[in-house]
């Protein structure tokens, strides 16, 4: 099977991506609108279920995005808004759902006793009120109603059941029960979603799903139990993303229950192919690294080093291998092309990757390619996935940069001068030195944009293999008390370290914000 599980619908786990909301609450994560549709347009061609496409109330520039998701997108998955148990934050959300023809609203109200005393001072009869008039009225603006009672797994389960309860008899389809703090263990989780199951009489009548942080790296795992003891619907992020330690990871969730269908014996309607790719994209848009080690989607996810492991893979794959490469889009360092190489293999090959270009776009990679092929000896897969992701995401930022000069060695105090042209098409030209090449550069940069900022975190990977790889930048920048990062490739480091860290200087320059101001569930 090389892309969604087969099942039966009452077999079928909902997936609810809420990498355009929590996700997004990872510090230095936020996207512009555009980066949002784009991650959108991933998920919905991953097969993803529910969209969570924000919380409408958080910003102006929230509330549009949601709305623009759902305008681009309400045919094809249901798009959620996420609302606190407040009649603005109803009718906001409400709204910005409002052109999809498949829309959710998403509730939310905190329930444990430490939330309870400390955050709401409210009383658990004032917690059941609330929950039945905000219930209801949201049940006037949107059919499909999800309820989360937050903390659900640090509240009272007798408590617990009575909320749940009056959510779905005030009409949520869906009751969620958030491990919000990353507080529970599988057994605990599994026993709470068992409980209600056990304890709520019109339980039955809504969709138990599970949302899990990564507190104690058992995200993952809590989800699985949930759907063991009965939840149909699993709330996750693409590489895990989100704040703290994160969320479940969409990727894990959805290739545990495929590979172990024998097990849970449920499926989902994702495209597995599509996974890597889906991965790429959220970690090129947020400026999130995936670590090498990570489970699905990282480097060394089918790397085996150990010459045992490659005898038994030489052998059979499974002996070390318990899913295959090729089912979640995994592309490793193929060597496939070079500077002879033609159009239409260069077309071919964009497209096995799975990218569909149109002309323009196309029209670009394939000259960046040419240039590359000039620059290094072999182009692998991997190169040319680096073309085609770090695309300008960001065609409107004001400055770009046109050239450079460095000089810099033993005895010699490292100096810059940087030429970029503003989006009046004028030439701005400075110098700086600093303590090495690329303080320099950025200096530079700086002088001639009038914004300044902390470097926080560079990070420089390789893209492929071999002296002539072309090199990842990864830049994070604190300005104004807020966090920024820029991306970028180059065979020149220090190329890419200038145009990565002019990104996250162009993202400082327009004040895109950095986090949302409510974390939700």
């Amino acid at each position: 099977m090389t892309s969604a599980t087969k099942t039966s619908p009452a077999d079928q786990i909902i997936i609810f991506d809420t990498t355009l909301r929590d996700g997004e609450q990872s510090p230095g994560c936020s996207m512009n609108t555009d980066e949002k549709l784009e991650v959108a347009k991933a998920l919905v061609d991953l097969g993803v279920d529910v969209i969570e496409a924000g919380f409408p109330i958080a910003s102006p520039g929230d509330f549009e995005a949601v709305r623009k998701v759902a305008e681009r997108f309400g045919e094809q998955a249901t798009i959620c808004g996420l609302a606190r148990c407040r009649n603005e934050d109803i009718d906001r959300a409400a709204d910005a759902v409002g052109p999809a023809r498949r829309k959710r609203i998403h509730l939310f109200l905190a329930t444990s006793a430490i939330h309870r005393e400390f955050k709401l001072k409210m009383a658990t009869e004032e917690i059941l009120k609330r929950t039945a008039e905000m219930v209801s009225r949201a049940k006037e603006r949107c059919e499909d109603i999800e309820f989360s009672p937050e903390d659900a797994s640090r509240t009272e389960l007798e408590f617990l059941a009575q909320v749940v309860e009056t959510a779905i008899r005030h009409g949520a389809t869906t009751v969620n029960i958030p491990d919000t703090v990353g507080y529970a263990t599988p057994s605990h989780y599994f026993n709470v979603i068992s409980y209600l199951k056990k304890n709520v009489p019109n339980i039955e009548q809504a969709v138990i799903s599970a949302h899990c942080h990564n507190d104690l790296g058992l995200a993952v795992a809590n989800s699985l139990s949930a759907v063991e003891a009965g939840a149909r619907q699993v709330e996750c992020t693409i590489n895990g993303l989100g704040e703290r330690a994160g969320n479940a990871a969409l990727e894990e969730i959805v290739m545990a229950l495929r590979t172990r269908q024998d097990y849970y014996k449920v499926g989902t309607k994702i495209n597995t192919q599509k996974l890597c790719q889906a991965s790429r994209l959220v970690s090129n848009v947020t400026g999130m690294i995936v670590q090498r080690n990570k489970a699905i989607v990282g480097q060394n996810a089918f790397a085996h080093e150990s010459g045992i492991h490659q005898h038994g893979m030489l052998q059979n794959r499974e002996t070390y291998e318990i899913m295959r490469p090729e089912d979640v889009g995994f592309v490793g360092q193929n060597l496939v092309l070079g500077k002879h190489s033609g159009r239409h293999a260069f077309r071919s090959r964009v497209a096995e990757l799975g990218y569909t270009l149109d002309d323009e776009t196309f029209q670009r990679v394939f000259d960046e390619f040419i240039i590359l092929a000039d620059k290094k000896k072999s182009v692998y897969d991997a190169d040319i996935i680096a073309i085609i992701e770090h695309q300008d995401r960001n065609a409107s930022d004001r400055w770009k940069l046109q050239r450079f000069h460095i000089a810099a060695g033993t005895g010699t105090i490292p100096t810059a001068t940087v030429e970029l042209h503003d989006d009046q098409h004028q030439v701005h030209c400075d110098a700086a030195i600093g303590d090495g090449p690329v303080d320099a550069v950025c200096k530079a940069i700086e002088r001639i944009m009038g914004v300044s900022g902390t470097l926080d975190n560079y990070q420089v990977r390789s893209v492929s293999e071999g002296k002539d790889a072309q090199g990842e930048v990864m830049i994070e920048l604190i300005t104004g008390g807020r966090k920024y990062h820029g991306k970028a490739v180059s065979t020149d480091i220090l190329e890419a370290s200038a145009q990565a860290y002019l990104k996250a200087l162009n993202k400082a320059a327009i004040g895109q914000p950095s986090e949302q101001r409510e974390p939700g569930v």
